[in-house]
């Protein structure tokens, strides 16, 4: 059976076939000229073939070892990293801030004064999609958005939020105000299907009934599919003009409406002391709005 390969004899092994010395590769390693050579000779038993040609003052690989090497260089290779990647050096004062996809886009523009001003810290981005509260990820920033009326204590101010609609804005594209929509095909994003009725509300517009309607999940994806010609969405104010800033072919139809949901810096109930590299990113988020 060729299971449970050793991986130290493997890295004996390459060092081996690289310096073509068992003493040069003890020493790269770490070891002596006889815990290499007896690593090698118990690989080549559990393999059941000869890997070096050794010869009075020199050492050769054979054919075997020789095509065996590039699968061994290439695993260990691998193996390495994603060890740096996954585990390797990090910063010590890395901080993790969840917000929604479209959040984050809305504030990636923005990151790198911060990081200009803090470069001793390190920013790690990662998404509230359908999070379940159950979940407990190490998170130190946690950016949420929430019913203005009645928000818990733990909750923070940061921005009161509108919706707009928008539609794509090609070449050619007929001018839109608010009582068209009804005839443009919908994009919805899921958890917030209420703000077209609400829009629509607004303006005292009536819903028609659309076959065919687009769902998605995100604002994000939503703002993609309305710049592809695909039908309008609406979305909160901040990021329409965001992405318009970003390039895309988007232009909003009518005046913003109030949504009654603002984004919160929402605290963790069991966090004590804030650490100052913590503190210095909320304090530089409060600013941006």
């Amino acid at each position: 059976m060729r299971k449970n390969l050793n991986l130290n004899w493997l890295r004996s092994f390459e060092a081996a076939a690289r310096l073509l010395s068992f003493t040069a590769a003890g020493r790269e390693i770490g070891l002596t000229q006889t815990a290499v050579s007896q690593h090698i000779k118990a690989l080549e038993t559990q393999l059941g073939d000869t890997l070096f040609l050794r010869r009075p003052k020199s050492l050769h690989l054979t054919d075997v070892g020789k095509a065996y090497l590039q699968t061994v260089r290439e695993a260990l290779d691998t193996i390495e990293m994603s060890t740096n990647g996954l585990f390797g050096p990090r910063q010590t004062s890395t901080i993790t801030i969840r917000a929604s996809m479209a959040f984050i886009m809305w504030l990636s523009p923005r990151l790198d004064m911060f990081l200009q001003d803090h470069p001793d810290i390190g920013i790690k981005l990662v998404t509230s999609i359908w999070r379940n509260a159950a979940e407990n990820h190490p998170v130190d920033v946690d950016i949420i958005l929430a019913p203005k009326e009645n928000p818990k204590s733990n909750f923070e101010l940061l921005s009161d939020e509108a919706i707009v609609p928008i539609v794509g804005s090609a070449s050619g594209t007929k001018k839109l105000s608010p009582k068209d929509l009804p005839l443009q095909p919908p994009i919805y994003v899921m958890g917030f299907d209420d703000h077209w009725a609400r829009y629509l509300a607004a303006y005292h517009i009536e819903p028609t009934d659309t076959v065919g309607r687009l769902i998605t999940d995100t604002s994000t994806a939503a703002i993609e599919m309305v710049a592809a010609g695909l039908g309008c969405a609406v979305v909160i104010e901040k990021f329409a003009h965001q992405a318009i800033l970003s390039g895309q072919q988007i232009q909003i139809v009518g005046d913003p409406v109030e949504l009654g949901q603002s984004h919160y810096l929402a605290r963790m109930e069991k966090r004590t002391a804030v650490r100052s590299n913590v503190e210095a990113f909320e304090n530089w988020l409060r600013l941006q709005f």
